[in-house]
């Protein structure tokens, strides 16, 4: 018998879910200390999601994408990147991209039904927030293209989720990808759910990472809740792009710990025991032991950086509240350059309701 081919699909874990090593650290982390504004981040943006998620069970936002639970992935996500870079999200990644400029107030008119929220203030060529999932990631592939053929010392990051992995626009992403040596990072965050559908209902892969084999890319399985891991993830595939060698799949483990959106309930199909257990591996409590056991961190220096967070998220919240509504006209705007006969009857008909003309 001969064997067209073999594969391995290497897991990184650095940081057990107890806060200790469970193995040398990359030599990329000699000092523990550059995490901790890493840290912070992670803090600052679960206290954001727990506002928001209180703006919304007050009537004061629409239907919101929760984070809870994948700060790690997210951040060192975000802390991988330059600001040259194209970083394509789909709906939930604000560790992310509040790292590269956006505020936390455009996340907040966005999920207020204000598409202004997509104008970010953050990098102008990254992507806007992508709700049919797995469309991003092919709109990554030919910006990565792109960057090769202009000679562009560039990468693009792309996110989906365990359920955006099984789409065609993944797929038809990393044939590109692998097809032209593009350097193109595609980050899987898998939390376990594609909304209710169980990942183990929705693939019959042993992984998600190796689904990047059969495009020729580097594929790679990580403890998204571990940042030490997460970064060494990201370091790895980022470099191979940068280089020219091609671009990578990364498949981060984490679960969604509050439901798919605030217009779901999780527990009609997650059982609590698996929650519970999701818990126990919860991404903050883990570097927070890990921090604390160094020297580094405290419970006081917590306490006033989580009273700034509040501070400032706070701020952000007011600011999204005081935006002023735009007037009905615009949802008509920037559609055609020359309207056609029908919209414009309906935009007047729009004015009318107002009584307007």
């Amino acid at each position: 018998m001969t064997i067209a081919a073999t594969y391995q699909i290497e897991y990184l874990q650095y940081l057990g879910p107890d806060g200790k090593l469970v193995g040398d650290l990359p030599p990329a982390f000699s000092d523990p200390k550059a995490l901790l504004p890493l840290f912070k981040q992670m803090l600052f943006v679960r206290v954001f999601d727990t506002k928001a998620i209180a703006l919304q069970r007050t009537g004061k936002l629409g239907t919101y994408a929760s984070c809870l639970g994948h700060e790690a992935t997210h951040v060192g996500i975000g802390a991988s990147t330059r600001p040259e870079d194209v970083f394509a999200p789909s709906y939930r990644e604000y560790g992310a991209q509040f790292m590269r400029g956006v505020k936390p107030r455009e996340v907040l008119l966005y999920w207020g039904g204000d598409e202004r929220g997509n104008d970010f203030s953050g990098p102008k060529h990254d992507y806007p927030w992508c709700v049919p999932i797995s469309t991003q990631c092919l709109m990554a592939a030919g910006a990565a293209l792109s960057f090769k053929l202009r000679k562009q010392d560039r990468i693009a990051v792309a996110c989906c989720g365990d359920g955006g992995s099984s789409k065609t626009d993944f797929y038809a992403a990393l044939n590109s990808a692998g097809a032209y040596t593009a350097p193109l990072v595609l980050c899987v965050v898998n939390n376990g759910w594609a909304i209710s559908v169980p990942r183990s209902a929705q693939t019959g892969a042993q992984t998600l990472a190796q689904k990047g084999l059969a495009g020729g890319l580097h594929c790679l399985q990580v403890d998204g809740n571990d940042l030490f891991a997460v970064l060494e993830g990201m370091r790895r595939a980022t470099e191979r792009a940068r280089k020219g060698e091609g671009g990578s799949v990364i498949e981060f483990l984490t679960y969604r710990l509050h439901d798919h959106t605030t217009a779901d309930d999780a527990r009609r199909y997650r059982a609590d025991e698996e929650v519970k257990a999701a818990w126990a591996r919860d991404p903050i409590p883990r570097l927070r032991t890990f921090l604390t056991a160094q020297g580094l961190w405290s419970e006081d220096e917590e306490k006033a950086w989580a009273d700034d967070c509040g501070k400032r998220v706070d701020e952000e919240i007011n600011a999204y509240l005081n935006t002023p509504v735009q007037p009905v006209e615009a949802m008509f705007d920037y559609l055609y350059a020359d309207p056609p006969p029908d919209l414009l009857e309906q935009r007047a008909a729009a004015l009318a309701l107002e009584g307007r003309s």
